[in-house]
């Protein structure tokens, strides 16, 4: 059968074919532009937020062998808040102004924001930066496992929270960049090689170490450094798209500087550094505020002091505002140099790692109620053989094996581990070599806090750093954790999409 169409069917016809056409390139410039999208990444939001967690006075001040009550607040101590936004996933940092954070903490804080946000556990991370002249975020002892929180620990734990929250309300469009700057004239291994049989290194115990810890400075006995130092300050920068800064995330691998007044609370360098910092960005009277971070990176054998010769007597605060300075001057000048772009992705590996703990020997489990017995602990007084025969029945108590948190992130092209130890240098630079992801680098002290982390070379060694009390590890733990962290990192680069 014919069919005939007359001048009105044509018209509605072509109108249709018309329209047809027109939705059929419409998706297809849609589905063009989405793949466009997805190939350059997702938009990047972030945000950043500051809580005080400043104690009232009268609490101890940890950092040293006999805690004493504070009596001063030279400057506020903080919880410092960033939170990166890709679209997909969310990545938290938080670090604290505090010597460390007992593991409780980090699992109360993270439980409440996945419970109120939805950011998983494995993407919050919360470290402490170990300012020496704080309140102890560790409970009544660090070597007790599983105490009741006290009331700072909640406190804290509360802020962390809220910080975080805050930061989230403040997410907004962003550039990101990354970046180092070099500052060797600040960090000196503080592990010494003495000459056989020197008096510096006999230990707590009555036997004899290969190496001494902070040796007494320009002595005779001193022969060479027993470790390398890290020079290099990395970072990651976040701004609007009209160069407005949104925050500064910096790690350092520097111990704290000290020298502060008789009693005083203090962020140390890390506060002045992230006070600095904004102050040489002229962002100061901002809104929303900038907020610079500072993160201990590998510092467990690293510290401020030349041994080799005595530098002059410096009042307080002096020497740690001319390392805060010099090290924000150098990333300040870096920042300049660093190409932002809006389009990366994020991502986390979280694991509990199974590493075992040290165990006293029933003759030194002796030695330690022997020596308690002929000259028992006296609060504030620093008597090594009593403090060192405490901790070592405190060690006694300690489980057989522990569950220690370690986490990664991947920001774009780059990569973040952590441990929750105080890390030894040549460790963090051996992950620097090793990620899979490059650049990378390590933050110490996070979700935790399980005594320093020497490599088996320096067990062998000796030194305050491997003393049962002071380390709690095994002594493979570094390269056990070591391992899980560059797997952790190759796994976050074969899942980069």
């Amino acid at each position: 059968m014919l069919i005939r169409f007359g001048p009105a069917d044509m018209s509605q016809l072509t109108r249709k074919s018309i329209t047809i056409g027109a939705s059929c390139l419409l998706l297809l410039w849609a589905s063009s532009f989405a793949a466009a999208q997805a190939s350059k990444g997702r938009q990047l939001r972030a945000g950043a937020a500051t809580s005080n967690i400043t104690p009232q006075l009268g609490g101890n001040i940890v950092g040293g062998f006999a805690p004493f009550p504070s009596t001063h607040i030279h400057d506020e101590l903080h919880v410092r808040c960033l939170v990166l936004d890709d679209g997909a996933v969310k990545l938290v940092f938080v670090v604290c102004d505090l010597l460390g954070i007992d593991r409780q903490v980090s699992d109360e804080a993270r439980a409440i924001l996945e419970k109120d946000l939805g950011i998983p556990p494995s993407h919050v991370l919360i470290s402490a930066t170990h300012t020496h002249s704080a309140i102890s975020a560790l409970g009544k002892d660090a070597r007790i496992l599983g105490q009741t929180m006290d009331e700072y620990q909640r406190f804290v734990a509360r802020w962390i929270v809220d910080g975080v929250k805050r930061a989230v309300n403040l997410l907004r469009p962003a550039e990101i960049a990354w970046g180092t700057a070099e500052a060797p004239e600040h960090v000196n291994n503080r592990r010494w090689h003495m000459k056989p049989n020197s008096p510096a290194l006999v230990n707590p115990f009555g036997k004899m170490d290969k190496v001494k810890m902070n040796p007494p400075v320009a002595s005779p006995d001193l022969v060479e450094p027993a470790g390398p130092v890290d020079p290099t300050i990395s970072f990651i920068a976040v701004r609007e798209p009209n160069a407005k800064p949104i925050a500064v995330f910096t790690a350092y691998s520097l111990h704290y500087v000290g020298g502060v007044g008789p009693g005083h609370v203090s962020a140390d360098y890390f506060g002045m550094y992230c006070d600095e910092l904004t102050r040489l960005l002229g962002v100061e009277r901002q809104t929303p505020a900038f907020v610079a971070l500072l993160a201990n990176g590998t510092s467990g054998d690293i510290n401020n002091i030349n041994f080799r010769e005595k530098r002059p007597k410096k009042a307080p605060y002096e020497q740690m505002k001319y390392v805060a300075d010099d090290v924000a001057q150098k990333v300040h000048a870096s920042l300049a140099k660093a190409t932002y772009r809006d389009n990366i992705t994020l991502d986390a590996r979280y694991r509990e790692s199974t590493i075992g703990t040290r165990r006293p020997t029933k003759e030194l489990v002796e030695w330690a109620k022997k020596t308690l017995e002929e000259r028992p602990r006296k609060p504030g007084k620093t008597d090594m053989p009593a403090i060192y025969a405490e901790r070592t029945l405190r060690m006694a108590e300690h489980p057989a094996v522990l569950k220690l948190p370690l986490q990664a992130f991947r920001i774009g092209d780059m990569a973040l581990a952590t441990m929750p130890c105080e890390v030894f240098c040549e460790i963090g630079l051996e992950f620097k070599k090793r990620s899979p992801i490059q650049p990378a680098f390590m933050v110490s002290l996070n979700h935790g806090y399980f005594g320093y982390l020497p490599t088996p070379k320096h067990h062998e060694l000796g030194g305050y750093e491997t003393w049962l009390g002071t380390n709690r590890l095994e002594v493979r733990a570094s390269e056990k954790m070591l391992d899980a962290l560059l797997d952790m990192t190759g796994e976050l680069k074969a899942n980069r999409k």
